[in-house]
């Protein structure tokens, strides 16, 4: 999935007084033929294989690439470099918001307390336990600063610890394409042990045996996890078994322990199916049982409680509906219904108790949690106090507990961590974000509104501003949008976006078709060949905001990442004139020839999100919205795109076209730039405080359209 996720790209800019020429791309024809039609892509060269990539300067088309990207990251550097000044104020006073030396709410997992801190001044968590109190010995199992040592990039996304808890398996990855290697940790000795193994997706799951651990090995060519093995950690990973394999490319795959420790269990996921495979977590060299046969649109997910699953199914119910069978037939013809379908309420998430269950719900467009009581079948709705927020499931790893572990933000509301008694409904704030040097939320307002598509649908759209700066003349604004996967954008608190609403900016984000903000019929109606939906919807939110005030054509700007990317260069190009600036980062702009190459990462996996292309129904859709193919001689508004020279999800490849292809066309004045981060991918930078020197650039970008310069 090419979800975004701000990229850290740091900016150091040469404070150098000669204007470096505006990059021109050299041409080189490349013939597409398909469905009896001709395109013809003239920067197709810039593609480089991995290995061209890693081998930088071996031949005449690396060099050729790399000359052309440094040739755009040297050009905006130099129009930036009389904002360096006001670049490094903003980065200064976002991590000066930020508590240095901070830990995570501890949890509680098989005897032991679990939590991360950070140091002062260091860029990566340290992870600790302590053994059955909070008062007890610190043990550091994981200091990620060590392990980063010697690397530009490093990512340590997961651990899992054996059910015996001496040993810790984590994952590894140094180049950002999201491929990782498996290291194993004696917790008693502190030696990592010699059974290390690459090429992982980052997950594992542990037997019982304490000795068997479960992986997915990924396609080096599609970077699909297609593989699960069995491995024991005193042997050679080339010896492991291969316990289960998946041909359809259209699906990812994974192995996980089950909470309750009993299964480990295979799941199989495309945009439209879901399927598992199960065995006893207590025998792991039996063979994986289907956990019932794979059915066409059918999507679900099961938990494990005492001696049944229970099922969050899409089966003959849009918006999923709750279902329980025994673990001993799991067949769906034995599945009974628990909470039946209701059109209102989108049931996502579950979390299971010994005498609670608890589901993840959005109704209205926000996210709830409803709490029913196993032993009375009684439910209910924790209250939060606010008309406009987000609640999440937090860490729960106990069984047998009363007490549920939740996160809640909201636009005004800092995030906090909070333990919920299920039985008598009393709170405990355990930790809530902390903004060094003071935040009064009594300062800002927050609202929400509901601006119509061009066929009447509401589309919900979050605002937030200061008060004393929100004049009666219009302001400016920053829409923020993604629009893809279902993936919905809900409220939430950050300290970093202080910097624009202190400086007179109105911040805004929209929930078009594409997202799941109704339901599974917002998603239906904003994909395949109803995507422009997404784009149209976008545009209208930001003439409504116009329309109300809010601000103008001349201080409307639009924000999107990955397949956000996507929304901010369709949108561009259908109403150029709407926006005075954008920020498109690590976009997916290239639609049409990424979705007809499957050796592309990600690509097989998403013919049911966009289409397929070699049909040619969804070949002439698919056209007539890529922001790459569709790019026009006209004025553009000014544009920063960002991008990262190892992403896996969206190849560098693609915003480097789109901006040598816009370079080609562009009309007028304004602004374009590149940012290509030589050292990293999707995510950008690693490390805690590097990713904000991009944020900062991102706001000078911004605020220096909007005429604030300090």
């Amino acid at each position: 999935m090419r979800f975004y996720i701000l990229s850290a790209l740091v900016i150091i800019i040469n404070s150098c007084s000669n204007k470096t020429m505006i990059p021109k791309a050299k041409k080189i024809p490349h013939k597409m033929d398909i469905h009896n039609s001709s395109r013809i892509d003239n920067y197709y060269w810039m593609r480089l294989t991995d290995n061209q990539k890693i081998e930088k300067d071996k031949d005449e088309q690396t060099k050729n690439v790399l000359q052309y990207i440094n040739e755009e990251n040297d050009y905006l550097e130099s129009e930036f470099s009389k904002l360096k000044p006001f670049q490094k104020d903003l980065y200064n006073e976002m991590i000066g918001r930020i508590k240095k030396d901070d830990s995570s709410v501890p949890y509680l997992n098989n005897g032991y307390f679990y939590y991360r801190r950070f140091e002062d001044k260091k860029e990566y968590p340290i992870y600790c336990r302590k053994k059955n109190s909070l008062d007890a010995q610190e043990e550091i199992f994981l200091d990620i600063n060590i392990l980063a040592i010697g690397h530009d990039y490093i990512s340590v996304p997961s651990y899992y610890i054996s059910p015996d808890n001496n040993y810790a398996a984590y994952a590894v990855d140094t180049l950002s394409r999201r491929v990782y290697s498996m290291y194993i940790k004696n917790l008693k000795t502190g030696e990592v042990l010699d059974s290390y193994i690459p090429n992982t997706d980052g997950d594992f799951a542990w037997a019982n045996d304490n000795q068997t651990v479960f992986y997915t090995s990924k396609n080096e060519v599609t970077l699909l996890s297609n593989k699960v093995y069995k491995h024991n950690i005193n042997t050679n990973y080339q010896k492991d078994k291969l316990v289960y394999e998946e041909k359809d490319e259209a699906y990812y795959n994974g192995v996980y322990r089950s909470k309750s420790g009993e299964y480990i269990i295979i799941y199989n996921s495309s945009t439209l199916v879901s399927d598992y495979h199960i065995i006893d977590a207590n025998k792991p060299d039996s063979d994986f049982k289907n956990f019932t046969p794979r059915l066409e649109n059918h999507e679900y997910s099961i938990e494990h409680f005492d001696d049944s699953f229970y099922i969050i199914t899409n089966k003959d119910a849009l918006n999923n509906k709750l279902m329980i069978v025994s673990e001993k037939n799991t067949n769906i013809m034995n599945w009974d219904e628990v909470i039946a379908h209701q059109e209102e309420v989108h049931i996502l998430d579950m979390e299971i108790f010994k005498k609670h269950l608890v589901l993840s719900e959005r109704r209205e467009g926000l996210l709830n949690l409803k709490i029913v009581n196993l032993d009375t079948k009684s439910d209910f709705y924790i209250d939060f106090g606010e008309s406009v927020y987000s609640s999440y499931l937090s860490t729960n790893e106990e069984f047998d507990t009363n007490i549920l572990r939740y996160y809640y933000t909201s636009l005004l509301t800092p995030g906090m961590t909070v333990d919920y008694d299920m039985d008598t409904g009393v709170k405990k704030i355990l930790k809530q974000q902390e903004v060094v040097g003071g935040y009064n939320h009594n300062e800002y307002i927050s609202d929400i509104l509901y601006p119509l598509s061009e066929d009447g649908q509401k589309i919900p759209t979050y605002i937030v501003y200061k008060k004393d700066l929100k004049k009666d003349k219009p302001q400016p604004l920053l829409l923020y949008g993604y629009g893809s996967y279902g993936s919905t954008e809900d409220p939430y608190f950050s300290s970093t976006r202080l910097s624009l609403l202190d400086r007179g900016f109105i911040y805004a984000v929209t929930n078009v078709r594409g997202t799941e903000i109704y339901g599974k019929q917002s998603y239906n109606d904003g994909k395949m060949l109803k995507k422009i939906n997404s784009f149209t919807d976008f545009i209208n939110v930001g003439e409504s905001l116009i329309e109300k005030g809010f601000t103008n054509s001349q201080n409307l700007f639009c924000m999107g990442g990955s397949a956000g990317g996507l929304l901010i260069g369709a949108v561009l190009n259908m109403a150029p004139d709407l926006w005075k600036g954008a920020i498109s980062s690590v976009p997916f702009v290239d639609v049409v020839t990424t979705m007809l190459d499957p050796t592309i990462p990600l690509t097989s996996n998403e013919w049911d999100e966009w289409g397929n292309p070699l049909d040619e129904e969804y070949y002439n859709y698919m056209l007539s919205y890529s922001p790459y193919d569709q790019i026009k001689k006209i004025e553009y508004p000014n544009l920063l795109v960002t991008s990262g020279f190892f992403d896996s999800q969206v190849q560098y490849w693609e915003p480097l076209k789109y901006v040598a292809k816009l370079r080609e066309h562009w009309k007028g004045d304004n602004k374009l730039y590149l940012l290509m981060n030589m050292d990293a991918g999707h995510g950008g930078k690693s490390g805690r405080f590097r990713k904000y020197n991009e944020v900062a650039l991102e706001y000078v970008f911004l605020l220096n359209l909007a005429g604030i310069t300090k």
